[in-house]
Formats: C-alpha cells, sequence, structure tokens
C-alpha cells in the first residue's frame, strides 16, 4: 500500500483521493509515522442529499399568504 507523507499528501491530494475513489487506498505519514489510512467508500455509505426530508413535512397550499396582513401592517408602520 502506497505511504505519503503530509507535504506530498497535500501538493497531489487531487490525485491521491481519486486514486482511492478507483480502489487503491493509501496511507498519509507524518515524519514517517503512518497517521491516517485513506480507503474509498461504498456506494451504500454515498447518499445524496435530494429529498431525504421527503414525507417529513407538509407546506400548506398558502404558505406564502401566511401573515400577509401582518406584514403589509409592519410595512406601513400600523403595527410596531
Amino acid at each position: 500500500m502506497l505511504t505519503v507523507n503530509i507535504h506530498d499528501a497535500k501538493t497531489q491530494l487531487s490525485r491521491l483521493v481519486e486514486q482511492a475513489a478507483q480502489g487503491e487506498a493509501f496511507i498519509i505519514a507524518k515524519a514517517g509515522k503512518p497517521m491516517v489510512k485513506v480507503i474509498p467508500l461504498d456506494k451504500a455509505e454515498v447518499s445524496s442529499r435530494l429529498g431525504f426530508m421527503t414525507g417529513e413535512f407538509h407546506v400548506p397550499d398558502d404558505f406564502d399568504q401566511m401573515a400577509g396582513t401582518e406584514i403589509e401592517g409592519l410595512f406601513e408602520g400600523k403595527i410596531a
């Protein structure tokens, strides 16, 4: 397994991460001492944020009209 020192990892991070994503894990070392291992995520661990709260709440059909009178009064200075 490839071992890379921190300085080289910083300068080559994009390439190293791409290789890790393709299955080539690597170790980052500091002063020759291994510190962390970078491994690819399983496809099951990678989730999409789109629609993550589907069904968790309901937006009323008139949400853009809610408190309209109060907001109008605030703009007109009728409500302090």
